[in-house]
């Protein structure tokens, strides 16, 4: 069957209030410039109901996919339309649906109906028991379960019918562009791209920022975090890459700087890089993949010190309580993780020493920093003017 419509369903956007509406349109306008290269379709609010509609032939796949990746979606209904309202018409509608969805009909279901149009012949229990018995005549071999049924067959009955069956889930969340902006720091690991999407759901715009390291890095390197970009961006709709050559500060630190404090003051410089280019871009705040306890920098001790070298503005760690299986499986989910795991090295792992500290002292990194003035600053401005832009979708 091909369906004509899809009848959108949401949670959390029912708790807003008088402000429902806004995030409302900012899904339906996601949905409408998501769904633009996979035919013709209409996305429009009615009557507390949001429903996509289509005028052309499509693919029904990839409009599930696509309508799967769209923030503050929790359901997508497949929706069978009746023009005709009156009762015969709609019978013969749910037998032809329940025919064409169910090729066992050895099942119990229930039918749901409801009438936005109090002056309708039949009244809501009226339809249920009415569609329920057709449906049990046609199909001798289906049974009656209100409590607990295995199909429940939905009804809306406005200024046409709506017929369906079958809930797809949607990924949740808040529409994105609701809740403010962030810059996230993307790196080529698995945690990273799963911080992105989980503060994304929230409804927050992203801009993100990687910190190359050429020649240490390569390319390809480099072409892997573009490639995650594009991944995150199905969910976050275009995102804008900020890609900062961190050679030179980070042989900076590691030729003035001890050692096993390198991780923690590069990680350092890399907030006040993002930080800044957070503010120049409008960001609230700053978004990281840490995980207490992962790695050495990772540890609350090191995560209070890595933050101390901002003060503008938050930093938001979205994977901070799970374990790296619970990250790993929202990266499976999302798509990222075989692009994660290439074997292309990061900036992070090329300088780390064998033995970091893993309890640092803000005085003593505070005092080792200080070997840096006068030699760091020109290297961290030169950074800021070459930074390269993607635009990544």
């Amino acid at each position: 069957m091909q369906y004509k419509m899809f009848l959108i369903k949401y949670a959390e956007i029912g708790t807003k209030g008088k402000n429902r509406y806004v995030f409302e349109e900012a899904m339906c306008k996601r949905m409408r410039n998501r769904l633009k290269p996979y035919g013709e379709f209409e996305v429009r609010r009615e009557y507390g109901r949001i429903y996509v509609e289509a005028f052309s032939d499509y693919d029904f796949d990839d409009v599930i996919k696509v309508l799967k990746q769209i923030f503050g979606i929790v359901g997508i209904c497949p929706v069978m339309v009746v023009e005709d309202t009156s009762y015969d018409n709609i019978s013969k509608a749910v037998i032809e649906y329940i025919d064409n969805e169910y090729k066992n009909k050895n099942f119990t279901f229930k039918c749901h109906a409801r009438r936005n149009d109090k002056t309708y012949p039949k009244s809501s229990m009226e339809l249920n028991a009415d569609l329920g018995a057709d449906l049990l005549n046609k199909f001798p071999e289906l049974s009656v379960d209100v409590h607990n049924p295995e199909v429940v067959i939905d009804v809306e009955v406005r200024n046409a019918a709506y017929i369906y069956s079958k809930v797809i889930p949607g990924p949740g969340g808040l529409p994105v562009g609701t809740n403010g902006k962030a810059m996230a720091l993307l790196s080529g690991g698995i945690d990273s791209p799963v911080a992105a999407y989980m503060i994304a759901k929230r409804g927050v715009e992203l801009e993100a920022v990687y910190f190359n390291a050429p020649p240490y890095t390569s390319e390809r390197a480099k072409q892997k975090v573009i490639d995650l970009a594009k991944l995150v961006s199905q969910y976050s709709g275009v995102l804008k890459l900020h890609i900062v050559n961190f050679t030179d500060i980070q042989l900076c630190i590691y030729d003035n700087c001890p050692h096993d404090e390198l991780t923690i003051i590069m990680k350092r410089y890399m907030y006040k890089v993002a930080q800044e280019l957070a503010m120049k871009e409008d960001c609230q705040c700053i978004i990281t993949g840490e995980s207490i306890g992962q790695v050495s920098s990772q540890t609350t001790q090191s995560l209070l010190v890595i933050d101390s070298a901002i003060d503008k503005i938050p930093v938001f760690r979205p994977c901070i309580g799970m374990d790296k299986q619970e990250i790993i499986d929202i990266s499976e989910m999302i798509g990222t993780y075989e692009t994660s795991i290439l074997p292309y090295e990061d900036c992070c792992t090329i300088f780390v020493d064998k033995h970091p500290v893993t309890r640092p002292k803000l005085e003593q990194i505070l005092e080792s920093e200080k070997a840096l003035t006068g030699k760091i600053e020109e290297l961290y401005n030169k950074a800021m003017e070459s930074v390269e832009v993607v635009y990544c979708r």
